[in-house]
């Protein structure tokens, strides 16, 4: 166990938020290579509902944190040997290579074409590959509408049938890359990915509360996705995610609780082991916070093209994309330090591994839209400042 800190001021910032109706409920913890410093919790699970208090024990939606777990996976499969990142996605999957790019418009009618180039498994690790999110890329909801496609959410594998919005490698573009990920992982195992993530991940790190589908006493503990009504009121909006889904969803399919998370976190800080279970090498793990999109960026500024969904996200300069993770290139004044890798879940769910620091910590509620930006967004910022103040 790390050695506590005083999170009076971080308990502050959690009752605050709640108290002021930025967010419905929310849990946060934080943690060194050692254990546990701070952990703690305000709200009720479900608002008007429950008397549940939410705690680090709660189960949360986790979205797109997924996506690290995943691609944790697939980084033990390269480390076997099993899976090249070089190689063209459709080497593994076959269906990859009738996906075409999304060049424009004849009245509704899409107009497609062949890639320049084949992507590459690196490219879907990398968000590189050209695929998109309906929710930050008008095109894609206009394609949706147009030819019936849903998006992942639902769990359909129609879903699949996405076109991509560039050529492979033109730039940084935020998609459901992890989703075809996870079909390639699925692929070089012959088996299922939950059954991969609980065998490679999960299981040797004792992770015993995150899964893809929850059972009946873990559905008990978990919060429920919120929004505001009109009368600026949060409520309920149930259950999102559908319980049987075409696929288990490497782009954002799994449950959590903040204190499962937060070993997965450690194990990252710690150079890929935590309790004498190694999920990682030390070399993968420093590849995976560093640089791998070369000149590319993160873009500073990502339009919504579904406000109910997402706010626009404002991130500014100087951001890059490693395996999985969101790099910094600066130190934050007052938090977190150049190099850290970070990413968040689309119903306002967020972590950070501060290796330079040595310290690592998630923040958790389940609601939308993702990241408004007076709002969830603003009470990361007063949790992380809030955090390094402690330290």
């Amino acid at each position: 166990m790390g050695s506590t800190i005083d999170g009076t001021a971080i308990d502050r910032v959690l009752q605050g938020a709640v108290d002021a109706g930025a967010v419905p409920h929310v849990a946060a913890i934080a943690a060194d290579r050692d254990g546990i410093v701070y952990e703690g919790g305000a709200g009720v699970r479900v608002v008007g509902e429950s008397s549940d208090p939410v705690t680090t024990s709660t189960q949360f939606r986790i979205m797109s944190m997924t996506k690290m777990v995943a691609t944790t996976a697939a980084l033990q499969q390269k480390e076997r040997g099993e899976l090249d990142l070089d190689a063209p996605i459709e080497e593994y999957c076959p269906e990859f290579a009738q996906v075409q790019v999304l060049e424009g418009w004849d009245g509704d009618t899409p107009r497609l074409r062949a890639p320049a180039s084949r992507a590459t498994v690196h490219q879907l690790v990398t968000h590189t590959s050209g695929l998109g999110y309906w929710f930050w890329n008008d095109q894609l909801v206009q394609f949706e509408a147009a030819t019936g496609t849903p998006n992942v959410v639902p769990g359909k594998k129609e879903a699949f049938g996405a076109p991509l919005l560039h050529d492979p490698g033109e730039r940084y573009t935020y998609g459901i890359n992890t989703d075809w990920l996870g079909k390639v992982v699925e692929a070089v195992a012959g088996t299922t990915l939950d059954v991969v993530v609980k065998e490679g991940i999960t299981g040797p790190l004792g992770m015993d509360d995150t899964m893809f589908r929850l059972d009946a006493g873990r559905t008990a503990n978990a919060v429920t996705v919120h929004v505001k009504g009109e009368d600026g009121a949060w409520t309920s909006a149930g259950e999102i995610l559908n319980q049987e889904p075409d696929w288990w969803a490497g782009g954002h399919g799994l449950y959590s609780t903040p204190r499962d998370y937060i070993r997965f976190e450690r194990a990252l800080l710690r150079g890929g082991e935590l309790d004498g279970a190694r999920i990682l090498s030390e070399a993968t793990v420093d590849a995976a916070f560093s640089n791998q999109i070369g000149d590319l960026d993160f873009p500073a500024e990502i339009p919504t093209a579904d406000p109910p969904i997402t706010d626009t996200m404002h991130a500014g300069p100087g951001w890059k994309w490693g395996y999985g993770l969101m790099l910094n290139t600066e130190d934050l004044p007052g938090r977190r330090r150049a190099g850290t890798g970070a990413w968040a879940g689309l119903f306002n769910t967020h972590f950070f591994v501060d290796r330079t620091t040595g310290i690592c910590a998630s923040i958790y509620t389940n609601s939308l839209p993702f990241i408004t930006e007076h709002e969830a967004w603003k009470m990361y910022g007063d949790f992380e400042t809030a955090l390094y103040a402690s330290l």
